[in-house]
């Protein structure tokens, strides 16, 4: 009987060992299937939106609120707008206003941060600029026009100072509020493990913030964006192509289905950088443990 007891635990420990060799699918992997249904389940949604809005669109032009020379319906600018994307003169007005969107808001994130790293550590400071910050955010970028185009005339220059006027006291006031929330535990954890001076900031501080920052920085594009349309319809550069000088161009032609066109193109770029951002957000979220 001991010899049985002792093969059968042999056994059962030989058993359990091939189970543990075994590959199996953990808790929290991800399969094709599940991220086909994920995506689904993020796309139907917004396919639903962009058909009920299209059908609104159509219902209202087929109201006679206004004649189809003024407010033409999707049927006619949904294929202006397809024949202005199979364009290289759209192409190239995309990439003109990319290149300034993207390098306005680089440098406003420079000054952002540089302001904020600036204000959330001196008190003085925040006590003289805090709400100086508060009352840039709350101002429309298009009040700076007038200044800026006397500061530097029509230029690129002027587009820039006033994307970063727009963008910068957003960036900044992020910033400040992801630091004011970091814990005092996690604060204190770094003093003990000897974080001091620039890796504290590097290592602790900034990543602890990073959740409310990536919100500053969302609120910050749009006000870039915003700031940059503003300035392209304002700031006509020798007439150099762009997102906003062709706005300009279909309203001084009276072309209502390529001004809708162009619209449209502002919009759907909005949403795709607020698809990126919010991805952001997502990762940086799963990677805190805040979600799943």
């Amino acid at each position: 009987m001991p010899d049985t007891d002792v093969r059968d635990r042999d056994r059962q420990v030989h058993g359990l060992d091939a189970l543990e060799l075994q590959p199996q699918r953990g808790a929290n992997e991800v399969g094709p299937g599940d991220r086909a249904r994920a995506l689904w389940s993020a796309t139907w949604p917004k396919l639903v939106a962009v058909v009920l809005v299209l059908a609104a669109w159509q219902a209202v032009v087929w109201s006679g609120w206004r004649t189809e020379f003024v407010f033409p319906g999707p049927d006619k600018v949904l294929p202006t707008l397809f024949a202005e994307v199979t364009t290289p003169e759209f192409w190239v007005a995309v990439q003109v206003t990319m290149r300034r969107a993207l390098t306005g808001f680089a440098l406003a994130l420079a000054v952002g941060v540089v302001i904020g790293l600036a204000v959330s550590q001196f008190k003085p400071l925040r006590a003289a600029i805090g709400s100086l910050i508060t009352g840039l955010q709350t101002m429309p970028s298009i009040v700076w026009f007038p200044f800026a185009m006397l500061l530097y005339g029509i230029s690129e220059s002027a587009i820039m100072f006033v994307i970063v006027l727009g963008a910068a006291p957003s960036i900044a006031g992020g910033l400040v509020s992801g630091i004011d929330y970091v814990p005092p535990t996690l604060l204190r954890a770094g003093q003990v493990m000897g974080l001091r001076g620039a890796q504290r900031y590097t290592l602790l501080v900034i990543p602890a913030a990073l959740p409310m920052f990536v919100t500053g920085l969302k609120q910050g594009w749009a006000f870039a964006w915003r700031s940059l349309m503003a300035g392209e319809l304002l700031v006509i550069i020798n007439q150099q192509n762009s997102i906003g000088w062709a706005l300009s161009q279909a309203r001084q032609l009276n072309d209502a289905d390529r001004l809708l066109s162009y619209i449209i193109i502002v919009l759907v770029v909005g949403i795709v950088i607020d698809v990126f951002f919010n991805w952001a957000d997502r990762a940086l979220r799963r990677r805190w443990g805040i979600t799943a």
